[in-house]
């Protein structure tokens, strides 16, 4: 039998790491994404943003599990010991509805939302690849400083509470369920190197001295001055809440302040009073075969969105 002739392609090496179209492109290409993936995605938006508000709250309760994780909430890095007021290894336990959670939650829950919305444009890309470069502390007035194990570990729990989440979907079908799924994992892949390219050393001979402030000019949810994360659609209203949409201060543990957000007691009444009828509430997943990491998220099948085709 004939060996089957492969045709080579030549990739720029500098341009991987000056480029990030070409970076883009190279990443598109060798996971096969593509139109069809972007089908999947827009065609599964729906399922997946039904999903955000329990897989916000798992991905932040696992954070404040570990307090090497959970330091970043006080010192802005998980580098550092203490918050400067309690001491190296004596940080209070922080609750995940803390004002200061809430807030970052929301960002969370707008970025999850923003995988699936427009893959096709390159702003979409852009602005993974500014998510990453924020968490090295550039990009923000005040710099954030997530180690990338914490980085890694966060993005491969998101995409196993999905995977199983879709996988468990009554109404879709199994080519549905694989088609989304596979295309949902191309895109945190992908983000997954957009952040690991901040932390790596590889083609830094082109990279030095590059000047990243301009990057200083957007908050935290905007990229070249346009907004690109909406939570509107999501419980706790714009994401920016009392912070106006920058996390820089309003993202880190400050005694007892709460930023301007409105009170838990407060959020929920106004959920409550703006949720359609039959419309599950924010935190709880409509779909059965959850795992038991949904801690006391209950599951309400009989809301679930679906069609199966």
């Amino acid at each position: 039998m004939q060996a089957r002739k492969v045709e080579m392609q030549h990739i720029d090496r500098k341009a991987l790491y000056t480029d990030l179209e070409a970076r883009i492109h190279y990443l598109h290409s060798f996971l096969d994404f593509g139109s069809a993936d972007i089908e999947h995605l827009a065609a599964g938006a729906k399922y997946i943003k039904v999903l955000i508000p329990a897989v916000t709250n798992i991905v932040y309760r696992k954070l404040l599990q570990y307090d090497i994780t959970a330091r970043a909430f006080y010192t802005r890095s998980t580098a550092l010991e203490g918050d400067g007021t309690h001491g190296a290894g004596a940080l209070p336990p922080l609750d995940e509805d803390a004002p200061q959670i809430r807030h970052r939650k929301r960002f969370l829950r707008a970025y999850l939302a923003a995988l699936c919305t427009d893959p096709a444009e390159m702003s979409f890309w852009a602005y993974l690849d500014k998510v990453g470069m924020m968490h090295v502390g550039l990009g923000r007035a005040h710099p954030l400083h997530v180690e990338y194990v914490h980085v890694g570990m966060t993005l491969a729990l998101i995409q196993d509470v999905l995977t199983e989440a879709l996988l468990g979907h009554p109404r879709l079908s199994m080519a549905r369920k694989v088609g989304l799924i596979k295309a949902l994992g191309k895109v945190l892949w992908i983000q997954n190197d957009l952040f690991a390219k901040w932390y790596v050393r590889d083609g830094e001979e082109y990279t030095d001295g590059v000047d990243y402030a301009p990057a200083l000019a957007d908050k935290e949810g905007y990229l070249h001055g346009k907004k690109v994360l909406h939570d509107e659609d999501l419980d706790g209203g714009e994401e920016g809440g009392g912070g106006g949409g920058d996390d820089d201060d309003a993202g880190t543990v400050k005694g007892e302040e709460n930023d301007g957000e409105k009170t838990e007691a407060q959020e929920a009444a106004a959920a409550a009073a703006t949720r359609k009828p039959g419309a599950v509430p924010a935190g709880v997943c409509p779909f059965a075969g959850m795992s038991e990491t949904m801690g006391g998220l209950s599951v309400s099948p009989a809301a679930t969105v679906g069609e199966h085709k």
